[in-house]
């Protein structure tokens, strides 16, 4: 039973984390550039929110249906990249350079490949 609690508690933050990240690109739907600023706003305003709650979470010792919610749930549907982008600085702190390296570049170079790939397949 935990483990459908916790799925739950999961799709409900993804749930308002997608909602959140939708009206980002409402809001900022009048800028008329060619940029996508709003992508780039939600990754940031997801990587300091997620930095935020990471921290909290530790200094008051918060509970894991909490973190599921928040960090997992809202923040994984508001974006990904957050919870890449903190993977990655948890790889720094422990000093792991080179899974951080790959991790990081492997990321970003196979994501855009396989980006490429599902594009030309599809097409």
């Amino acid at each position: 039973m935990s483990i459908l609690k916790d799925i739950l508690l999961v799709g409900v933050g993804s749930f308002f984390g997608g909602i959140a990240r939708f009206l980002i690109s409402l809001a900022m739907k009048g800028l008329g550039s060619t940029f996508p600023w709003a992508t780039m706003t939600a990754n940031i305003v997801g990587c300091l929110l997620i930095g935020l709650l990471w921290a909290t979470f530790n200094r008051v010792n918060a509970s894991a249906q909490l973190n599921l919610l928040l960090a997992v749930g809202f923040c994984g549907g508001f974006t990904t990249f957050s919870t890449f982008s903190k993977e990655s600085l948890n790889l720094l702190q422990a000093g792991n350079y080179s899974a951080f390296i790959l991790y990081a570049l492997g990321s970003v170079v196979l994501g855009i490949a396989a980006v490429a790939l599902g594009y030309a397949l599809a097409k």
